[in-house]
């Protein structure tokens, strides 16, 4: 069975892994001729906290909308001009909990393919911080493709021309 990917979602928390997953899905999206949508998902504390049944305090004016602008400024840096043209990328930043915003947002775009960054945590880290990456491979009607950070990347200092390179192979 061969399987076209014409739509390739990237969600980024700006992390190194999220740099590392963005970098597969510029290969990717040269090989198959696919389209980028760059996703970022703000997960609000006012909404999703402990006791936020219980009880609710409404975030101070314009926090949400700081938070938005921010996370759009950042993640339209993610990718050169000219390279968000070749990839016909699309940005969007979304409020919600994460996997489920990830899993709704390809749901609905007709994604064919999740490429996103995972942490690799195990143990007690995995057990009380949980895994994203994990529900949206559990929850997810389209392939996901996890890709963790380049370990000798990790080791030096990052620079602009060095988070632009892709190695795919």
């Amino acid at each position: 069975m061969t399987r076209d990917f014409t739509r390739i979602l990237v969600p980024t928390d700006f992390s190194a892994p999220s740099n590392a997953a963005i970098a597969c899905a510029k290969g990717l999206a040269t090989k198959f001729g696919a389209s980028i949508h760059l996703l970022h998902v703000l997960d609000d504390p006012f909404v999703t906290g402990a006791f936020a049944a219980d009880v609710y305090a409404p975030p101070p004016a314009g926090l949400r909308e700081s938070w938005l602008k921010g996370a759009e400024t950042l993640l339209g840096a993610q990718l050169a001009p000219e390279e968000q043209a070749q990839f016909r990328t699309t940005t969007a930043v979304v409020f919600g909990p994460p996997a489920k915003a990830i899993v709704d947002y390809a749901g609905t775009r007709d994604i064919d393919l999740i490429v996103m960054g995972t942490h690799g945590r195990g143990g007690m880290a995995h057990l009380f911080i949980g895994s994203v990456a994990e529900r949206v491979v559990r929850t997810a009607s389209c392939p996901v493709l996890t890709v963790r950070e380049d370990p000798e990347q990790s080791r030096q200092p990052a620079t602009a021309a060095d988070q632009a390179a892709v190695t795919i192979v």
